[in-house]
């Protein structure tokens, strides 16, 4: 999407004025064809509804530059329209456009991304008023990321089911020019117009793609069945994108997992063990990292990906602590949090990249959101407090019971400390008597020994 292919070939003088013009020149063994890219340069449009929204306004520009960069634009220029609503049109109003062309025309600009979501007839009208320049939204900008970063064969699917859906409706008026079908003479054609073949071949794709992301949704389902099973509390990584939740993964498992200053630098989920202190274990998640104005068809088409954390034991909320507005992307990731079902599950919120926030600011993050803690994934300062704190809360609302594991099982025990809780421990003449607390399936587990207890006392 963002940069431009050339190819240059490099030939000798002599061989030049030997082929004249307009011929073919055929290449000696030390001439070469010369690839050059050419960087995309970009001019951002965003609109605020009112003079009040104007400053956050701003802030999603910023965000918007950060999501070109990401994807290899340079941008040069920057609008932001004030205006009650979008122009039907042009969305900014011919004025506006007309600025920009003129900026385009200055810096050499070829692509103009917009801030929102455009309707097709919007891009249409703004592609020809801006001489034929590339108009994109910031969902085609978001969704050109994740072709980019998408390296599994789900994370492919996934993303391409988004295009598909996003490309679909759009087909409608760039192709009916080249439809023959009509009421009059010289109208007749074939049976149906490119653009009904076109849609005609997406709705296949959809299908085809909804079928295989069927199956891997049914593989997924049986790999979480058996993390399940393990009896290993389940930890979920969520947050707003370059929060540094792969950073903090693989600081606390050596991971190994792909980490860049960019947005949607990983899109595929990793799941790792993690210990943490007194032999307990739990198993530790990453996922994809959201962001503001994610696009519908992306959340649909990612969504048994973010079923990871619906079912997962405890939510990992981590935020960029130094970032312009950590409020903001927390309530963004919680408002996708409650699209997928997961507003229930227990969370919590880790205030990251200590190392670059300012302290001040820091203390009022915590005091805004009471039982957070504040933590460096680089130099692992606050680290420990954190897995201390995730533990207590995971197990806050779990039941606690009471057990008692004969001598002669003594891998029980053992087993009972890795996945709970072991709040007393006795040992008597009927074996060890401890008191533990346990996610429900584990209490259910355990039933037996439960019973052992009532029978005895």
């Amino acid at each position: 999407m963002a940069r431009r292919r050339h190819e240059t070939t490099v030939v000798d003088e002599a061989t030049r004025r030997s082929a004249g013009a307009g011929r073919r020149v055929q290449l000696g063994p030390d001439q070469i064809v010369r690839t050059e890219w050419e960087t995309d340069r970009a001019i951002l449009v965003g609109l605020a509804r009112d003079h009040s929204r104007v400053a956050a306004e701003e802030e999603s520009l910023d965000e918007l530059s950060a999501l070109a960069e990401t994807a290899g634009a340079e941008t040069v220029e920057r609008f932001l329209q004030v205006r009650e609503a979008p122009h039907a049109a042009t969305y900014v109003g011919s004025g506006k456009v007309d600025e920009i062309r003129a900026a385009a025309d200055l810096h050499d600009a070829t692509l103009v991304i917009f801030d929102d979501e455009l309707s097709p007839a919007q891009q249409r009208n703004l592609e020809e008023a801006l001489g034929g320049r590339r108009v994109l939204d910031r969902t085609q900008l978001i969704l050109d990321i994740f072709a980019m970063h998408a390296t599994t064969a789900e994370g492919k699917v996934q993303t391409e089911l988004a295009q598909l859906r996003y490309r679909l409706p759009r087909l409608r008026g760039r192709g009916a020019y080249l439809s023959r079908l009509g009421a009059g003479i010289g109208t007749r054609g074939p049976g149906e117009t490119v653009l009904e073949v076109d849609r005609r071949r997406i709705g296949e794709k959809i299908k085809r793609l909804s079928g295989q992301l069927a199956d891997l949704d049914r593989t997924r389902s049986t790999k979480r069945k058996g993390r399940r099973s393990s009896g290993l509390a389940q930890w979920s990584l969520v947050g707003y994108t370059n929060a540094g939740k792969s950073t903090l993964l693989n600081h606390l498992t050596d991971a190994g997992v792909l980490v860049e200053d960019k947005l949607f630098s990983t899109l595929d989920t990793t799941v790792r063990r993690l210990e943490l202190p007194g032999a307990r274990r739990v198993l530790l998640s990453d996922t994809v990292g959201l962001v503001a104005k994610l696009p519908h068809d992306l959340v649909r088409a990612f969504h048994s990906t973010l079923e990871e954390v619906a079912e997962a034991d405890l939510v990992v909320h981590v935020v960029d602590a130094s970032a312009a507005d950590p409020t903001g992307h927390l309530s963004v990731t919680r408002e996708v949090l409650r699209d997928i079902g997961a507003q229930s599950v227990p969370e919590i919120v880790v205030w990251n990249k200590l190392d670059r926030a300012e302290p001040a600011a820091v203390a009022h993050l915590l005091a805004q959101v009471p039982g957070s803690v504040a933590v460096s994934a680089v130099t692992g300062e606050g680290v420990d407090k954190f897995l201390e704190t995730a533990w207590a809360r995971q197990n806050a609302a779990h039941p606690v019971v009471d057990l008692v594991v004969p001598y002669a099982e003594a891998g029980v025990l053992a087993r009972l400390r890795a996945v709970g809780e072991v709040l007393q421990e006795e040992h008597d003449a009927s074996g060890s008597r401890v008191r533990v607390r346990l996610e429900p399936a584990e209490a259910d587990r355990w039933r037996a020994y439960a019973a052992a207890s009532e029978d005895g006392a």
